[in-house]
């Protein structure tokens, strides 16, 4: 059993892995371990589901799977972390290129959205999902996909564009 499971899962994995890290980034507003910790849940479930899946749409079923733990991890309170005031080691000066000043950026923005707005913009204009999948992923309505993604792109260039405007 665990042969027939395995066919196929780990290629899977291993060519998705980078994809997937960076769609679940995207979907927790830039938080890389919440990130990784999603992929790896996500992966999980795929893998008690491969025999059924492998044959048909295993991308679709994680990314699926990805939105909805996604949805629920941002509705906790408590992830068991605790913030403080201090750090206890600091970096010390980092040369940062634009581009990756405009990733934080966008970030930044990302995670300012609600989750299930985060998760149309990213399915649709990052995945470049048709509507009926975003809706398939976000399990609702074509029409409440649709109006997630507009009201998340609007509150976007809301959100970039008063980051640039000059003070004064």
């Amino acid at each position: 059993m665990e042969q027939v499971r395995a066919d196929g899962f780990d290629e899977f994995a291993a060519a998705r892995w980078s994809t997937l890290l960076h769609v679940a980034r995207l979907l927790t507003g830039g938080d890389r371990q919440r990130a990784e910790d999603l992929v790896q849940e996500a992966l999980v479930k795929l893998w008690f589901a491969w025999p059924k899946i492998a044959d048909q749409a295993p991308e679709a079923y994680v990314r699926t799977v990805l939105v909805r733990l996604a949805a629920r991890s941002a509705r906790r309170r408590w992830w068991g972390e605790r913030p403080v005031d201090q750090l206890p080691d600091r970096a010390g000066p980092v040369d940062v290129s634009s581009a990756v000043a405009e990733r934080s950026r966008l970030e930044g923005a990302l995670a300012q959205l609600s989750p299930k707005q985060r998760a149309a913009v990213v399915l649709r204009y990052y995945e470049d999902l048709p509507e009926a999948q975003v809706a398939q992923a976000l399990g609702c309505p074509v029409g409440t996909a649709r109006s997630h993604a507009s009201r998340g792109v609007a509150r976007l260039r809301q959100i970039l564009s008063d980051a640039v405007r000059p003070v004064g």
